[in-house]
């Protein structure tokens, strides 16, 4: 498995694996796949990632801004989805300790993450990588089914950067 800087090239190969994602009902709030544009938008230039195997995209990582004010310049929050045939086979933590890595190099102190409960496997990738839960916000959204969800917070602070 090779991990490299994602592409525009790639969005057809990570917007599949992010409607994959958006099929369990638990990745996401949302419900439609975004065209490349409108998704650069929203995530940040720097840290996006895809694992490839036998040259096949098999999942990816990237980074959105938590805020748009100076004070949380190095907070940013994570997106990881790993394709169906590629889930359990350690390549989500491969990509997060990668992602963790280019994110301390690019001045970033703290990683988030908003996680469903109905996500057990999303969790268990996080704490291993060394996030902390740090609270749970009750009915934040809803579905496009109209139902209200819980998301669970994970952050993990850099022991490089922000010291």
């Amino acid at each position: 498995m090779i991990f490299r800087a994602m592409l525009a090239s790639d969005w057809p190969s990570v917007s599949k694996i992010y409607a994959e994602g958006i099929a369990t009902g638990f990745g996401t709030f949302e419900s439609t796949i975004p065209d490349y544009g409108d998704w650069d938008k929203s995530h940040l230039a720097s840290c996006r990632i895809v694992a490839e195997e036998l040259n096949k995209v098999v999942g990816w990582a990237a980074l959105s801004p938590v805020s748009s004010r100076c004070v949380y310049g190095g907070v940013a929050e994570v997106s990881v989805y790993i394709g169906e045939g590629s889930r359990g086979k350690g390549v989500g933590k491969a990509l997060m300790l990668q992602l963790i890595e280019q994110s301390e190099a690019a001045g970033y102190w703290t990683l988030q993450s908003g996680i469903f409960p109905e996500n057990p496997a999303s969790i268990k990738l996080h704490e291993k990588v060394g996030f902390r839960f740090i609270g749970k916000r009750e009915r934040v959204g809803k579905t496009q089914h109209g139902v209200w969800k819980d998301n669970l917070l994970f952050e993990k602070r850099s022991t490089k950067v922000g010291l």
